[in-house]
């Protein structure tokens, strides 16, 4: 029997745990400021499709803001209300598909609406509808946060994506489930590429692609290949789509776009500055770095900032170091390659933040001033950490301090699940305003701690315990390891790891 209820899109596995920051609001509001544009002041947020809910539940913990949702699944909706729920987030979590969820009575207008991952996967009919909910629900100066496949990125794979979905279809019995469709498509389409078609002959890119598809975790690729709506959409579709909303486009919510010396040489950015129309300008920018996912914010009125109103407000900014300072590469990637970044710049200002606390970036400027670095450059520079995701931006104290009863009951929840679940990766910090990623065996190091174990050699049994008690293993080099010495070994490692490089930081960000 075929699920009407799903619309084409993949129902049978549920979507994967994750946590996507490009939702939290804390970050927009840098994005926005380093555009030089006015970013509001989020009170009432909502998310569109929102999985397993985490991103929605850790945001709604970590904040004062109101977060509202739905998403079809109810399997999904089930476990996110089930979080919401039992640690008093105060999420308002629904099961409802977009036509019935845009026709409630009892929502409030929003400061943020954010689609992750969704646009590409749902028909014509839905995306009218969402827009529709966007024009209605969306305040005046309020943000969309919307990300989607998109073209030329797209051109040369979408073929492969095509086979995949059409042996699922024509082959691939319902009654298997998805992981074995996936598993059937895979297999085909590797004997296919094999006999070495022209098409992957004129494509050399698509084989190793394909080979790097093939790791990828199967509830994902049920979820990115297998959905019968498929849609990559070039931005200038998109841009008429959200036109019935009054929304113009502000900036890239990857912030390693907003730094052009790491994704366009120098002639194109002279070649870009010639084009004196805004959209033609993000299409032509799209061909150059071959854009394959969009991850964009979009506003109702957007307002710019004069010089100074910019500079007074960014410097006011708080960010906190999220990843241990030795192990920073001082490399980053942009579509143009691995660029190098300054030691005689990131060297310093790593140091300083090295204490895994919230500076402001005016504090920052003033220190680095020593070193004879502008606050231009300290700017581009938290904005690549940014990017690069060594760096977050912190809420103020009195917010952190609010936050903090909520981050904690949030924590517990998601700690007494990892006992058993391993899918589960990301704790709340009442310091980022989000999600943190902390490993399966991190988080039950964390329970060890709590439970008055004191040394990595207890946390490591302690772990161990629970895993053996469910018959599971450490995997070390992709191989599973067998016997108790091993994975006690590896625990062991894994643990004194995680007093020394790991521990720290969750200190800094209150999660522990």
């Amino acid at each position: 029997m075929s699920n009407d209820w799903s619309s084409g899109y993949v129902a049978d596995i549920g979507y994967t745990y994750g946590y996507y920051n490009e939702l939290n609001p804390l970050r927009m509001q840098l994005a926005f400021l380093s555009a030089g544009l006015v970013a509001p002041q989020v009170g009432t947020a909502c998310e569109l499709g929102f999985g397993q809910g985490m991103s929605t539940n850790l945001h709604a913990a970590a904040t004062v803001t109101r977060w509202y949702g739905t998403d079809f699944n109810p399997a999904q909706a089930g476990f996110a209300q089930d979080l919401a729920n039992s640690t008093g987030t105060q999420a308002k979590m629904y099961d409802e598909a977009f036509a019935e969820f845009a026709q409630r009575g009892d929502l409030p207008d929003f400061d943020y609406i954010g689609l992750h991952g969704i646009w590409t996967w749902i028909s014509d009919e839905n995306r009218a509808i969402v827009v529709d909910f966007i024009r209605r629900k969306l305040k005046v100066g309020g943000v969309l946060y919307i990300s989607y496949n998109t073209q030329p990125g797209w051109a040369q794979f979408a073929p492969v994506r095509h086979l995949l979905a059409e042996h699922a279809g024509v082959l691939g019995a319902e009654g298997q489930g998805a992981v074995a469709r996936v598993e059937g498509a895979l297999a085909f389409t590797d004997k296919l590429l094999a006999t070495q078609p022209l098409f992957a002959r004129a494509n050399p890119h698509v084989a190793d692609r394909f080979a790097k598809l093939k790791d990828q975790n199967r509830a994902y690729l049920a979820h990115e290949y297998f959905n019968r709506d498929w849609h990559p959409m070039y931005y200038a579709n998109m841009a008429k789509w959200l036109e019935p909303a009054k929304l113009t486009f502000a900036c890239s919510a990857h912030l390693l776009d907003h730094v052009e010396t790491l994704n366009l040489t120098p002639e194109q950015q002279s070649f870009m500055a010639e084009i004196p129309d805004a959209g033609l300008r993000q299409t032509v920018r799209d061909f150059m770095v071959n854009m394959q996912f969009r991850r964009d914010y979009w506003v109702k009125g957007a307002r710019r900032l004069t010089p100074l109103e910019q500079l007074e407000a960014i410097r006011l900014q708080r960010v906190i170091l999220v990843a241990h300072r030795p192990s920073i590469p001082l490399t980053v990637k942009g579509a143009l390659g691995e660029g190098n970044m300054s030691p005689q710049i990131y060297g310093p200002l790593l140091d300083l933040l090295s204490d895994y606390q919230p500076h402001t970036l005016h504090s920052l400027e003033q220190a680095m001033a020593r070193h004879e670095v502008t606050f231009a450059v300290v700017l581009q520079a938290v904005v690549v950490l940014s990017g690069a995701l060594h760096l977050e931006v912190a809420q103020d104290e009195a917010a952190v301090t609010r936050s903090k009863p909520q981050t904690d009951r949030v924590n517990a929840w998601l700690l007494n699940k990892s006992r058993s679940m391993v899918e589960l990766s990301y704790l709340a910090s009442p310091v980022t305003g989000g999600g943190v990623r902390v490993s399966r065996f991190q988080q039950l190091f964390i329970l060890a701690r709590q439970q008055g174990l004191q040394t990595p050699n207890e946390w490591a049994q302690f772990a161990w315990d629970l895993m053996r008690s469910q018959g599971q293993r450490a995997v070390k080099a992709d191989k599973v390891l067998t016997t108790p010495e091993e994975n006690l070994a590896e625990l062991q490692s894994e643990a004194t790891f995680f007093v020394e490089k790991g521990l720290p930081i969750l200190q800094g960000l209150q999660i522990v």
